[in-house]
């Protein structure tokens, strides 16, 4: 009987094997929904190199169960093995191909970490104004806001979002043990973070005591938060939802219990949203309960009854002229 090549038993193997592992590595759901616009890109990544994993698992395995059934001691052989010395041609592929493997999804994963904006963080040390569509949020830096004072660490635009600002910035601070959100254009502050989906969102991520890891799993994306170092976390969520945000760095006894969560709203939700904790905390301010009418402009005097009188604001303008 004529032996079968090595080369036959190869390509054999490899069309077995391949649909196999690229139809695991595709469909393994291991991974949490889909929640940003960076997380495809990141899941793009982990199933290749999930498909290589069991590939070379299938490889490996395999050719162990093979070999202990084609190489088992038969019984009444107490003969010794057959003496191998080396195989140059065996050494130089099982060193070649891992070598090829590690540098092509070492270029890959430099790919990727630009498309995410991980080698183009804050590019502009002179500020720029930043709102969210659909509200009246506005704020630049020459108002001396520090929220707006762009870091060089972290994961900020992205090729498609170079030269344009966030839609929306937020301050996160991470204490130990929670996590402090504050909205610079609103005033806002709150523990936990609100977005509307589609918008680019800007966090711009501080530390009082240690370091701390802003993570949220959906979006595929963390970040440490340094103290004395500032960084960015630049992101756009695709999905409204519920997601829970999760401190990655070990902080101290209580590191486990550092979590808070971001709820991605629509973007009528997320208006109705900021309106509803303006008023609220507005409450807490002190307020003026008596002016002299006289220390009025007529402008000034007349807004609170522009509605009542049925007239516009370019009629109170005219009016003042």
């Amino acid at each position: 009987m004529q032996k079968v090549p090595v080369s036959l038993w190869t390509l054999l193997a490899g069309m077995i094997i391949s649909p196999i592992s690229i139809w695991i590595g595709q469909n393994h759901h291991l991974l949490p929904v889909q929640a940003s616009q960076q997380a495809p890109l990141v899941d793009g990544f982990f199933n290749i190199m999930f498909t290589i994993a069991i590939a070379l698992f299938l490889v490996v395995e395999g050719t162990i169960l093979i070999f202990l059934f084609m190489y088992r001691r038969r019984p009444g052989d107490n003969s010794d093995g057959t003496p191998i010395k080396g195989n140059l041609a065996l050494e130089i592929f099982w060193t070649a191909v891992p070598t090829v493997i590690v540098v092509v999804l070492g270029i890959y994963s430099v790919n990727i970490y630009n498309q995410m904006g991980g080698l183009e963080p804050g590019s502009h040390p002179h500020g720029h104004v930043a709102h969210v569509s659909g509200t009246a949020i506005a704020a630049s830096m020459s108002d001396g806001s520090q929220s707006l004072v762009t870091p060089n660490i972290g994961i900020g635009r992205s090729p498609q979002t170079q030269g344009k600002p966030a839609d929306l910035v937020v301050d996160v601070k991470g204490i130990q043990f929670a996590w402090l959100f504050n909205y610079p254009q609103t005033g806002i502050s709150a523990g936990e973070l609100h977005v509307p989906v589609g918008a680019d969102v800007q966090l711009n991520l501080s530390a009082d005591d240690v370091i701390h890891s802003f993570w949220v799993p959906q979006f595929r994306l963390k970040q440490d938060a340094i103290p004395g170092v500032p960084t960015e976390l630049r992101f756009v969520a695709t999905k409204p939802g519920t997601y829970p945000v999760v401190c990655a760095e070990l902080c101290g006894g209580y590191h486990g219990s550092m979590r808070s969560q971001v709820i991605v709203h629509t973007q009528g939700d997320f208006d109705s949203w900021l309106t509803e904790n303006q008023l609220a905390q507005q409450q807490g301010k002190p307020q003026v309960v008596a002016v002299n009418p006289a220390d009025l402009s007529t402008s000034e005097f007349l807004t609170p009854y522009i509605n009542d009188m049925g007239v516009g604001a370019a009629t109170l303008s005219q009016i003042e002229k």
